[in-house]
C-alpha cells in the first residue's frame, strides 16, 4: 500500500470532519492490513487567536482499514504549540 495514499485518505478526512492536519508523525501498518496513524491538529485556532494565547495542538490516534478508510480516531493528548514534549 502506498503510505501517500494513506496519508492523502487520513489527511482528507481530517480537514473534512475534524480539523486541518498541522502534522502526521507516524504511520504503521497493524494486522490484517490495516494502519495506525499519529495526526497532530490545531485545535480551536480561530477561539485561540481571538483570546490572544497559544495555539492547542490536538494529538490523534486514527485508524484506516485495508481500503484505507478511516474507520476510528480519538484523541491521545491535547498540548499548547510551545510546550517542551518530556516524552523524547
Amino acid at each position: 500500500m502506498e503510505i501517500k495514499k494513506i496519508i492523502g485518505n487520513a489527511t482528507d478526512f481530517f480537514n473534512e470532519y475534524v480539523a486541518p492536519v498541522h502534522k502526521i508523525t507516524s504511520v504503521e501498518e497493524s494486522e490484517n492490513n490495516s494502519w495506525k496513524l499519529t495526526v497532530e491538529v490545531i485545535e480551536e485556532k480561530e477561539y485561540m487567536k481571538k483570546y490572544a494565547k497559544d495555539e492547542m495542538i490536538g494529538v490523534y490516534e486514527v485508524y484506516l482499514n485495508q481500503d484505507t478508510e478511516v474507520t476510528a480516531y480519538k484523541r491521545q493528548d491535547i498540548r499548547y504549540r510551545s510546550a517542551i514534549n518530556q516524552g523524547m
